[in-house]
């Protein structure tokens, strides 16, 4: 399965984050020795726990809701945070890479459907997120994207409107506070059920699991 998901990608030129929560690390080693690199957690403890006992060349993938008192746990090792929400959540990342001397990616998460347990910024918050204090000092942030997730449904047509939602937002902020940026390229959007749809409507990552690693094991 992993061979012929990263043929679907490379028609669009989109790069595959292998979902891994809830895998043992035996799982996550199958697959890097197939030459996957780029692996995805939603929580922090199982994160930490796991990039110790594997390859120092995996780029690990921050892909759950982030609470600010728990950032300093992934900021010496965190390749991409995809749920960066809101300024208080930005205030912290880049206090936490500041003293880790990196910079952290981090995409803009937001929210492109109507679930009440969904987070992310809606596109109203945009305009005062860009002008706040926190986002003007985060010299340790560098933002590289957004990410959203669609409601969990099988009505193709919302979930298709809700990609549509989300490369809409993405267009806006590219030609109105990335004009000249070449890192803010990354569209985080479509998994398991829908990731040929995100591609066709301009994903460049999609976030895979249960193809590849099965529901459980």
């Amino acid at each position: 399965m992993l061979e012929k998901i990263k043929k679907d990608l490379a028609v669009f030129d989109a790069q595959l984050v292998a979902v891994s929560k809830f895998k043992p690390k035996e799982a996550i080693e199958q697959l890097y020795a197939q030459g996957q690199r780029h692996f995805g957690e939603n929580y922090v403890q199982e994160i930490v726990e796991k990039q110790p006992q594997l390859p120092e060349d995996i780029a690990w993938h921050f892909i759950g809701h982030l609470q600010s008192n728990k950032v300093k746990y992934i900021a010496p090792f965190v390749h991409l945070i995809h749920t960066l929400d809101g300024v208080s959540l930005l205030k912290e990342i880049n206090k936490q890479a500041l003293k880790n001397e990196r910079v952290i990616d981090c995409l803009l998460q937001f929210k492109i459907n109507d679930e009440a347990t969904k987070f992310g910024l809606t596109e109203d918050e945009i305009e005062a997120f860009f002008a706040s204090s926190e986002y003007q000092n985060a010299t340790n942030i560098r933002i590289v994207g957004v990410m959203g997730m669609t409601t969990f449904t099988d009505d193709k047509t919302q979930v298709r409107r809700e990609l549509q939602h989300l490369k809409r937002i993405f267009d806006t902020l590219k030609s109105t506070y990335f004009i000249d940026n070449q890192d803010f390229e990354i569209i985080s959007m479509g998994m398991s059920d829908d990731y040929l749809m995100a591609l066709e409507e301009g994903s460049t990552m999609v976030r895979i699991g249960s193809l590849l690693f099965g529901s459980r094991f």
